[in-house]
């Protein structure tokens, strides 16, 4: 048993070294990237869609932020699930407040039964614009943007090569829900990740609008129960590059308790099976990342059972030093994200110890939640979100097969709490 506990040991050593080097990786990016963008008169014309079903806790502030950009021509089209639907009694009192004349709103006309809702929305959105458009930007109501995101976000589009760009979001650890400090962990291991692999958030995204119907990407939203994953392989497919704005990290303040947290992990690790373009990658990241020091907690106990006080040592050792060790990297990551988040959103973020404490027990938690989400993500023939069910069959058979308007009784107790 000793012997066993020796070799998961070093191999969770091994894989903290490269966790760490990809990390530093990351965050050299996020120190090393510089806030540029093209003159006024270089920015092309742009259609920003948001697709909303239910109001979203800070909806009227991602509204006030999208309407207040301080980039030349753009218009906002947003497709709401129906005219019953709360979301549009907050976005037509929020336009109206503020006199925006470069607004849309539009009900989903074409509930198709092939694809996700905001699939069909996107799909109605593009479809609708005229050919003065040269670029479509993709925002979700959990994003509170800074003025200059449309900027930032569209700029890197000049070069030739580049078919999209993308932002990604950030949480914040101080929520008082323990599944926001959860997701707090998973979201910032999976930025990291999705930076590597070029992986797009769908909640800041924009693509050219002649790459969206040179990659026929229209007609595969129009069959996909995810918008962002599939966009890599395709761009790939036509030889475009997806490029990742370090600038663009967006702070997310919604709060999420454990149940909502996992039906949300659930949905996120359905929709990298079915389209990541490494889902081996995301597999194997799991088994070195769960498994391994999981199975040394489980080696400890057993040895502690057997009187085996050595081997229990070494086991516990190696795994209390490994949760350490991610902590560390969880800290290295908010201080490098940090500036960043600060220039954005205005809010200053600060890391008591009472709150690293509670991380470091969070650390755990997040495993057990992760690995049992992605167990689970392997046998989900249906998935429910905001009272619409789908029925998943496959990465282009994607059913809807359960539909009703959204209703204020879905909303959560907590105002801050996410859909």
């Amino acid at each position: 048993m000793k012997e066993l506990a020796i070799s998961l040991s070093r191999m969770l050593l091994s894989w903290l070294v490269i966790q760490t080097l990809v990390a530093l990786a990351f965050l050299w990016t996020l120190k090393t990237h510089h806030r540029n963008s093209l003159p006024d008169e270089q920015l092309p014309k742009t259609a920003v869609i948001l697709c909303l079903r239910g109001s979203d806790p800070f909806l009227p502030n991602c509204l006030e932020s999208l309407l207040q950009q301080n980039y030349p021509r753009y218009d906002l089209k947003i497709i709401i699930d129906n005219r019953e639907d709360p979301a549009w009694k907050i976005a037509s009192e929020t336009i109206a407040a503020l006199g925006a004349t470069n607004v849309q709103i539009s009900p989903l006309s074409i509930r198709r039964y092939n694809c996700s809702l905001k699939c069909s929305s996107i799909v109605q959105a593009v479809s609708e614009l005229d050919e003065s458009y040269k670029v479509v930007a993709l925002v979700d109501a959990d994003a509170v943007v800074h003025p200059s995101w449309l900027r930032e976000l569209v700029s890197p589009l000049a070069d030739p090569t580049v078919g999209a760009t993308t932002g990604n979001r950030w949480y914040l650890p101080t929520g008082k829900y323990w599944g926001s400090l959860v997701r707090y962990f998973w979201n910032s291991s999976a930025v990291v990740q999705m930076s590597l692999y070029r992986i797009p958030w769908g909640g800041s995204l924009a693509l050219k609008t002649d790459v969206i119907y040179e990659t026929e990407l229209l007609e595969r939203w129009a069959r996909s129960y995810a918008d962002d994953t599939i966009i890599p392989k395709v761009l790939a497919n036509y030889g475009f590059q997806l490029k990742f704005v370090p600038s663009l990290l967006i702070l997310n303040c919604e709060e999420c308790n454990l149940p909502r947290l996992f039906d949300w992990m659930k949905r996120q690790m359905l929709s990298s099976r079915l389209y990541h373009p490494q889902w081996w990658a995301v597999i194997a990241d799991a088994l070195q990342t769960v498994l391994l020091p999981n199975l040394l907690l489980v080696l400890s106990i057993a040895a502690l059972w057997t009187q085996q006080w050595d081997t229990a040592t070494l086991a516990f050792a190696s795994y209390g030093s490994y949760i350490v060790a991610l902590l560390l990297l969880a800290i290295a990551l908010e201080i490098g994200a940090k500036p960043i988040i600060q220039h954005n959103a205005k809010v200053k973020t600060k890391l008591s110890p009472a709150t690293i404490i509670r991380m470091l027990f969070g650390i755990p938690l997040t495993h057990w939640f992760y690995g049992l989400a992605l167990l689970l993500s392997f046998w989900m023939p249906k998935v429910t979100w905001r009272g619409v069910t789908y029925q998943i069959k496959g990465p282009w058979h994607i059913r809807l097969i359960q539909y009703r308007p959204y209703q204020k009784l879905d909303q959560p107790i907590d105002s801050k709490v996410s859909l």
